[in-house]
């Protein structure tokens, strides 16, 4: 269960939310116009569930955003891309997973949001979508400008890291040893 949390969790949720009227579940596949009725679900949705755990290359946040459907993330401690230049609040709603597993609890959430909460988030959500989408060739702002980016803000305290740990590399009691900060450096990092 460890190493597919998101699998159950996705399967828990499933069974407290399979009678909400309201509530919609998409299965599918590759195969049968799986993924163009997962979109097309997204599309018509005002949130879409995003559960953390089962691979975290998943595309279902990213798929949320260009439907323009709010996100409600499901998870205790998700990495989300470029989150230290934006506000995922802005335009998300988080959900702990113990809380999300409460009966009712997500419902109730959900439901609680007002009109003009879910429409400051939905704006939102359409201001920030450019930040998500591939371009050929790349334009200001796009996914593969703010990856670079991300990057570049990144680069210098792994540098910092890299040469404090050099700080006693030729220390006596070094001698003889593979230097310690070795593991640290990727091959092709310089």
């Amino acid at each position: 269960m460890a190493g597919n949390k998101g699998g159950f969790v996705r399967q828990e949720l499933f069974y407290l939310l399979q009678d909400e009227k309201d509530v919609h579940f998409s299965f599918g596949s590759v195969r049968n116009g799986g993924i163009n009725k997962a979109s097309q679900g997204m599309h018509n949705s005002k949130f879409c569930l995003n559960i953390a755990g089962d691979t975290p290359s998943s595309n279902r946040l990213f798929d949320a955003i260009a439907s323009h459907c709010v996100p409600v993330i499901i998870s205790d401690d998700i990495e989300l891309p470029f989150e230290d230049v934006i506000d995922y609040s802005e335009f998300s709603v988080f959900v702990r997973t113990s809380d999300a597993l409460k009966e009712n609890f997500l419902v109730n959430l959900i439901r609680g949001i007002t009109k003009e909460e879910w429409t400051r988030m939905w704006n939102r959500l359409k201001e920030v979508e450019k930040f998500y989408e591939f371009h050929f060739p790349s334009r200001v702002d796009d996914a593969v400008q703010m990856i670079w980016q991300a990057i570049a803000r990144k680069a210098p305290s792994v540098k910092m890291r890299i040469h404090k740990s050099r700080r006693y590399s030729g220390s006596v009691s070094d001698a003889g040893k593979e230097s310690r900060w070795s593991s640290l450096i990727p091959r092709s990092f310089w």
